[in-house]
């Protein structure tokens, strides 16, 4: 049977105090709702609805430069979660399968956990995902009969008995899509908070006498974040887990807990990362490859054997083939580096292809921008870049061409060339000792 994902993230996160929508702040490198719409598209689903309320507008470009096939539907007044899963019911017509409504706050539901509940689901006309918390707090509390579940009390209209019950909703849900969109239509909204709760559409079910279950997990997936401080403790939980399945996986982290991982980093097995590396979004690192202390990389790919750092930024695009190396103080943008070619000092490689066993020297720059366009420059395979080369782009080295230090390079070299690009140097005899003094004299003068 197919799936669709009815993602919730209309809420405004008044507690985030923040101009941005409570949906839109990062965790790992991407939205909260990303992480939302990863952990539901594990299923396939044939359609993901995102429900879009507060800032709306940039919520949805969020979600469509995720994935560009998302359905937006907009809850235009926040009335409850039973009222913002019934906005999606247009969005879904024609649609006859299961409905999983996930919540674009909550980033940590693992598609193993979506799984059992659709498995679930050939049992039960209504399965909820379900928790023991350690303290159940203001939860919402399932009310159990057995395996069975009856209903769902929120913690406003709960009875102190209730209250002391330890399994809790997390709200995430799965049901046909029929039967959730009439059992929407049937919420009240007579509650202490004026609602239409999307969990009463359990016991609207058991009044039907349709069957309702539970699958539980671990109270860690539900996380939600609504504060700051709580999208702290995400950040930390998700990082906590990257860096354990990195080692589980046969990566080397020198000092785990001073590296940090985007919600896409890939590392391969023997892969070496130094201490106080951040991976940005985009980041593949292969088998082998080593990536030393206090490096910033994002949008990037690092070959087998590759030697990146100490100190280097990687920005998007910088793509480095097999044993090359990228020394401290180095950024590579939009650039390819051949297999085993150099830039192990101070030099900025930006627009630009490097051939194979190319050595950059220290303090080279690719001058790629005139101020409006972006300009290519390209350096053969074997070129010697001398220290201190400006490359004002479009200019092409060619291979086993040099370039003397201090030069700016404004025409192409032909293969094998030498270029030199500088003035004359011309010395002025005992000039620098007649400025010195006139200098001071000049001081002298202004502190009398």
């Amino acid at each position: 049977m197919q799936t669709a994902l009815v993602i919730l993230a209309a809420g405004q996160g008044t507690r985030m105090n923040s101009d941005l929508p409570k949906v839109l702040h990062p965790l790992a490198g991407a939205p909260l709702l990303v992480h939302a719409m990863k952990s539901g598209a594990a299923l396939a689903p044939a359609r993901i609805v995102v429900v879009t309320g507060h800032g709306g507008e940039a919520v949805a470009d969020a979600a469509r430069d995720h994935d560009p096939d998302v359905r937006i539907v907009v809850q235009g007044e926040q009335r409850g979660t039973g009222h913002a899963v019934a906005q999606a019911r247009a969005a879904l017509d024609g649609f006859d399968g299961d409905v999983i409504v996930l919540y674009g706050d909550t980033p940590f539901i693992r598609p193993e956990t979506l799984a059992a509940m659709i498995e679930a689901r050939q049992e039960n006309d209504v399965v909820v995902l379900g928790f023991h918390a350690a303290d159940p707090g203001r939860y919402g509390r399932l009310m159990m009969t057995g395996d069975r579940l009856d209903r769902i009390v929120e913690f406003k209209d709960a009875t102190p008995a209730e209250r002391e019950i330890t399994l809790c909703n997390s709200g995430v849900v799965v049901a046909g899509s029929r039967l959730i969109f009439d059992l929407v239509e049937e919420l009240s909204n007579d509650n202490a908070s004026g609602e239409y709760y999307l969990t009463d559409i359990v016991s609207g079910a058991r009044r039907r006498g349709l069957s309702a279950g539970v699958v539980t997990c671990d109270e860690s997936e539900t996380l939600g974040v609504n504060t700051r401080a709580q999208l702290a403790g995400a950040e930390a939980a998700f990082q906590a887990r990257a860096r354990a399945q990195a080692l589980e996986n046969g990566v080397t982290l020198i000092a785990p807990e001073t590296v940090f991982f985007a919600h896409d980093t890939v590392l391969g097995r023997d892969a070496l990362i130094e201490p106080d590396v951040i991976f940005g979004p985009g980041v593949t690192a292969e088998s082998g490859a080593r990536i030393r202390a206090f490096s910033h990389l994002e949008g990037c790919h690092v070959s087998r054997g590759a030697i990146v750092g100490p100190f280097a930024r990687l920005r998007p695009g910088a793509e480095l083939s097999e044993d090359v190396h990228v020394g401290n103080f180095v950024e590579i943008k939009n650039a390819s580096l051949g297999e085993g070619a150099k830039a192990n000092h101070l030099s900025y490689i930006g627009d630009a292809a490097v051939g194979a066993a190319a050595n950059i020297g220290a303090g080279t720059v690719t001058c790629n921008y005139d101020g409006v366009f972006k300009h290519h420059t390209e350096i053969g395979a074997r070129a010697f870049i001398g220290s201190d080369t400006m490359l004002v782009a479009p200019v092409r080295v060619g291979a086993d061409a040099l370039t003397g230090s201090g030069s700016v390079i404004t025409e192409d070299v032909p293969d094998g060339a030498i270029a030199i690009g500088r003035a004359r140097q011309v010395n002025k005899p005992g000039l620098a000792r007649k400025l010195m003094q006139k200098l001071k004299d000049a001081r002298a003068r202004r502190q009398n």
